[in-house]
């Protein structure tokens, strides 16, 4: 049946970044961080292919193993079963869901099965919202299916929620300024040069976006401001008067002009048959730089340490987060890198 005008217009939004994304892990293919903390396993590439009327996506990080945090190896999956369009009848995944999950904690739901626990999938389910940001997933004896394909293991792993666990990566940039405020050109491009906010994370050691999870009932926009001031402005650990003075300076950051930079399905190593990643990605930033000023950077919990770095194609951020900031440097006709090369029209 033909997709809906939305779906296909999302669909083939997801085709140009699979593209783009093909060509840029082909040359810069590295092996999967099976032993990192789980907590850095939010941001991952989302490789997504799309195929007549039929979309479909293709992971890799989501089925490496062992599992983040465990010592469980997932079924073997051929790349030609991924999809489940492939008949596969003596595909036998392994069962599990982590003990902090079982535990019951605010952010997971109970077993599928529980008594009293009736979740309505792809609908906004109370304050939980079980909508996939690419659409219709299947559910499947109770349970939602990975809409990206096998992944050798059911269950919740280590995520929270059946079906989509829903993530915001807030991006924010000013110009690089000298000493007398003016704006710094690349040597070599002569493009003005961007930077962006980034952390240091305290469980990986690696440069990254500082993004979290959306809480039940909070709309994406409030989720990227408070994770925000958490991560990158230590907001949980000030004073009421300097919190309220933090939230006056944030609103005026992020009521300005953004755009969102990705919306969806991402190729996590904590992903299953049954839960996934998702994550919206958005740019704020700051043209004079005043208002960045005035926010005093300081590392939050999560954070090692937090500062604004010069973009560049020799970042050597986490996974997907180096393709979000290179889409930012476009749309923002900011320096990336200085061989040009050929754009791939493939």
């Amino acid at each position: 049946m033909p997709l809906p005008a939305g779906s296909l217009r999302r669909a083939v939004a997801v085709l140009s970044l699979s593209v783009l994304l093909s060509a840029r892990s082909a040359a810069q293919r590295r092996p999967a961080h099976s032993n990192s903390s789980a907590n850095c396993w939010s941001h991952l590439h989302p490789v997504n292919m799309f195929n007549s009327y039929n979309v479909k996506f293709y992971h890799s990080k989501a089925l490496t193993s062992p599992y983040p945090g465990s010592h469980v190896e997932r079924s073997q999956v051929p790349e030609d079963k991924v999809g489940w369009l492939t008949e596969w009848k003596d595909y036998n995944p392994v069962e599990y869901t982590a003990k902090s999950v079982l535990s019951g904690p605010s952010w997971a739901d109970p077993q599928i099965n529980d008594e009293g626990f009736s979740p309505k999938f792809n609908e906004r389910d109370g304050e939980v919202e079980r909508k996939s940001l690419n659409g219709l997933y299947v559910v499947e004896n109770g349970r939602p299916r990975n809409p990206a394909g096998r992944t050798g293991l059911t269950g919740r792993g280590l995520l929270g929620r059946w079906g989509p666990n829903h993530a915001a990566d807030p991006i924010v940039t000013r110009w690089k300024r000298d000493g007398s405020g003016n704006k710094v050109a690349h040597p070599v491009t002569g493009k003005n040069i961007l930077q962006f906010v980034a952390i240091k994370r305290r469980d990986c050691g690696e440069w990254a976006i500082p993004g979290g999870m959306v809480d039940p009932g909070e709309k994406i926009s409030a989720t990227l401001r408070r994770e925000f001031g958490e991560e990158a402005l230590n907001s949980l650990q000030k004073s009421p008067e300097e919190k309220a003075k933090l939230e006056k300076q944030l609103h005026k950051l992020f009521s300005q002009e953004h755009f969102v930079v990705y919306r969806g399905y991402v190729d996590d190593p904590r992903n299953t048959d049954n839960a996934w990643m998702e994550t919206e990605a958005v740019n704020y930033h700051d043209e004079t730089g005043e208002t960045m000023d005035n926010l005093p950077l300081e590392a939050g919990d999560d954070a090692g340490v937090v500062k604004w770095i010069d973009i560049s194609e020799k970042l050597e951020l986490y996974a997907s987060h180096s393709y979000f900031i290179k889409l930012v440097t476009e749309k923002r006709g900011a320096h990336w890198s200085e061989d040009p090369g050929p754009e791939c029209h493939e």
